[in-house]
């Protein structure tokens, strides 16, 4: 069996970010089921949260971040991320990153709900390729071991403390076990839940649903962002068009080219992501319509073209000109709240098992992510997990008060075909939910799930992650009785102060 310091499950930023850090304390092997350049963070459009402009600081934007988390953001973790946020930037343009500058200055845009300018972006809006880019390259010179086209099905732990991972080689179909001091979850989200999603294929839980049946804690699992604008155009994919559109002055307008947000909210298009994607959901059934139109005909061609390079190209592709045209868009699902629990040195609740990025639940983010934050928490924890192995021994986050999934009495029920559960999710469990709605989609995935092996194939393996993970979103959504941040039920539509706490999954 191979032995390694530190073995990390996933490549996107949080975990090269972190094998380049590991490296100059021990051995390192990078485990990531398809190819390094293949992972959630290189589709990350929007930028990059720091208070390192004029007029901003770790207050405000601590401020800003608890406001957008509707009283779940765990105040410990928020003030780590904003006192933390300069120095990660630091690094990140040491190690090569090229944020985008003017007049000589690392220029800074707004997104919604952040009350100051403080977004770095890297190639206009393509900060995550450019991060993910940069530090992939740095971790193949910097003799880190990358195992490429190796899925994690199993995290080995004994006696309450993780040893190491048994993977699949998918090219030989051969099973290999590593063993590791350190184990570094860094898998990214669970987008592929769902009908619409900005996610690519390979967001399928796979870290929390190999945490969760170790034995860790998963938590917040309800509260799963929509982003409101992703591109819905017929035959082409959901393609996010960033927040940052909306920022720099688009106009979300519906299928009669009427200017709607302002009926909705007084903060208009820099409303919360929630709020706009359910003003935009609102909008869409009212008037029997798929999409709405992200309107920016009136900007100045130059600073469009300029400003969203990625984005107008990839219109292009598909015959729209944005320059001339409003978008036609619509929510899809984007980002997960919720993921392994974990305290803010990234410890979980076994020992030498650690949890980075999206698959990781710090509650920083509370019940809805403040934009661009996502970035920035790949890289503060990322550090603190390497930090905290230096020349100690790790101990667990204490253990919580847990659930577990229920047994439901429910007849065996194959699952033939992956879009089924997407379809389910979406239709009960999306961007609005009810318990009724809830209710049959936990019975439907009990059934399916009681009739799946989990497999040693890639496809084999995403279905029961999906399944898993899809199981621990509805079972939570069904119990929190009211609607907070991303979490909206409609026969519970206002929040209430007996659900101001988390729930948390264990296995038994």
């Amino acid at each position: 069996m191979d032995s390694y310091d530190y073995i990390i499950i996933g490549s996107g930023i949080a975990g090269l970010y972190a094998s380049l850090l590991a490296r100059e304390q021990g051995s390192v092997l990078v485990l990531t089921k398809g190819s390094i350049d293949e992972c959630n963070t290189r589709f990350a459009q929007g930028g990059i949260a720091a208070p390192v402009g004029r007029g901003d600081s770790p207050q405000l934007h601590f401020k800003d971040t608890i406001q957008a988390g509707a009283g779940l953001s765990d105040p410990e973790a928020v003030r780590v991320l904003t006192e933390e946020a300069a120095d990660r930037i630091h690094d990140l343009i040491r190690f090569g990153v090229p944020f985008d500058t003017q007049e000589g200055e690392v220029a800074l845009a707004r997104e919604a709900a952040h009350s100051v300018p403080r977004i770095l972006h890297a190639g206009g809006d393509a900060t995550g390729e450019h991060i993910e880019t940069t530090l992939s390259r740095q971790a193949r010179s910097n003799g880190v071991a990358i195992k490429e086209h190796s899925l994690a099905v199993q995290l080995l732990v004994e006696r309450g403390r993780a040893r190491g991972v048994r993977a699949v080689d998918l090219a030989s179909g051969r099973e290999e076990e590593y063993q590791g001091r350190f184990i570094i979850l860094a898998t990214g989200g669970a987008g592929q839940l769902f009908r619409y999603t900005t996610n690519p294929d390979i967001a399928t839980g796979d870290g929390i649903a190999l945490a969760y049946e170790a034995g860790a804690e998963v938590m917040d699992m309800e509260f799963f962002q929509f982003h409101p604008t992703a591109l819905r155009l017929p035959g082409a994919p959901p393609f996010l068009i960033s927040e940052a559109v909306r920022g720099e002055g688009g106009i979300l307008r519906n299928i009669h080219q009427e200017a709607f947000m302002r009926r909705y909210t007084p903060e208009g298009e820099l409303a919360p992501r929630d709020v706009v994607a359910r003003a935009i959901h609102q909008e869409m059934k009212a008037t029997v319509a798929d999409h709405v139109y992200l309107d920016v005909t009136h900007l100045p061609p130059r600073t469009i073209i300029a400003r969203f390079p990625h984005i107008y190209r990839s219109c292009l592709d598909w015959g729209l000109d944005i320059t001339r045209s409003p978008v036609p868009v619509a929510p899809a699902a984007h980002y997960i709240m919720g993921g392994v629990r974990t305290n803010t040195w990234g410890e979980t609740n076994i020992s030498g098992l650690f949890a980075a990025g999206e698959c990781a639940c710090t509650g920083l983010h509370g019940a809805n992510r403040l934009a661009s934050n996502s970035l920035l928490e790949t890289v503060v924890f990322a550090q603190r997990i390497v930090k905290r192995t230096k020349g100690a021994n790790p101990t667990p986050a204490p253990a919580k008060d847990c659930y577990a999934l229920p047994e439901r009495d429910v007849p065996l029920h194959p699952l033939e075909d992956i879009s089924r559960l997407r379809d389910l999710l979406w239709e009960k469990a999306g961007i609005i939910r009810s318990g009724e709605g809830l209710e049959e989609a936990a019975q439907k995935l009990a059934a399916w799930q009681k009739g799946l092996e989990p497999g040693l194939t890639r496809p084999q393996r995403e279905k029961w992650n999906l399944l898993l993970v899809g199981r621990l979103l509805v079972e939570a959504a069904l119990l929190r009785e009211e609607s907070r941040g991303a979490h909206y039920r409609s026969d519970f539509p206002h929040p209430s102060p007996i659900w101001q706490k988390h729930i948390i999954f264990r296995r038994q």
